[in-house]
């Protein structure tokens, strides 16, 4: 997951292991992302399903350009390494006035322009903590064996005041029932995939594995962004400290690191 889990995964959990290059970091519980269309997983590490988004505490939100998932409607193949990932289907069809950029180059999100696809991430925790930047945020030291849940949602972004505005998905100081939450959630993109997975981020490989549990919830389509929201978010600040698009972790694909997918 980037500094989204970038700090969000220099926490120092547990020590990783040296590997082999080419050898799986086996041991370790089911790791992300993954393509969400392929079901089959063999990690025998079993953890319960944290509860619902609306039960927990929201304690980070970032992005990744581009997508870390492989899913029905984001499977281009973008590249390897941590700039690589999937673009949105529909990157080729957008039109010249889609792509033109309203900040001409200096937007207020960095790493992030026209025809970029990103995946976003809500982070959420079981501990009692507050929205902030990083992972620190979600799994403070005073917080034993915290559930963490991470709703997931990819757009591609467009130059299009009629696309969806990223303030609608923005926390906003509001909390249900005591919980901190955003002021909504994607809709329109699917039945979510729900499986069990780690933290993802370009620091981890199938090589290096992420020693934390998560619940997942991927949307399977894109959803279009208006990249003049993105900017403002990058441009106001925000209780994240995110001012950029970070890397992406590459597809894992060996049956031993992922669940399966009920």
């Amino acid at each position: 997951m980037r500094r989204a889990l970038l700090p969000l995964l220099l926490i120092p959990v547990l020590a990783l292991p040296a590997h082999a290059e080419g050898e799986l970091c086996v041991g370790f519980g089911p790791q992300t992302p993954r393509d969400i269309a392929q079901r089959a997983g063999s990690n025998p590490r079993v953890f319960s399903p944290a509860p619902p988004a609306s039960s927990m505490n929201l304690c980070n939100i970032h992005t990744h350009t581009n997508a870390e998932h492989k899913g029905p409607g984001f499977s281009v193949f973008a590249g390897e390494g941590e700039h690589g990932g999937y673009k949105c289907n529909d990157t080729d069809a957008l039109t010249p006035a889609e792509l033109e950029d309203p900040s001409h180059g200096h937007g207020g999100f960095h790493g992030a322009k026209p025809g970029d696809t990103i995946e976003v991430h809500w982070v959420y925790s079981s501990c009692e903590v507050f929205p902030g930047p990083g992972l620190e945020s979600c799994v403070p030291a005073t917080c034993a064996n915290p559930q963490l849940r991470v709703e997931s949602q990819v757009f591609l972004l467009v130059n299009d005041p009629e696309a969806l505005d990223f303030a609608d998905f923005n926390y906003t100081g509001s909390r249900v029932d005591g919980h901190p939450q955003p002021r909504a959630l994607p809709e329109g993109s699917g039945t979510p995939v729900v499986f069990g997975g780690s933290t993802t981020g370009p620091k981890y490989t199938q090589e290096v594995c992420s020693p934390l549990q998560v619940t997942w919830s991927v949307r399977p389509a894109c959803l279009r962004l208006d990249i003049s929201s993105l900017y403002a978010w990058g441009l106001r600040g925000n209780v994240f400290g995110e001012n950029h698009s970070h890397g992406v972790r590459q597809l894992v694909t060996a049956p031993e690191l992922l669940s399966p997918i009920n």
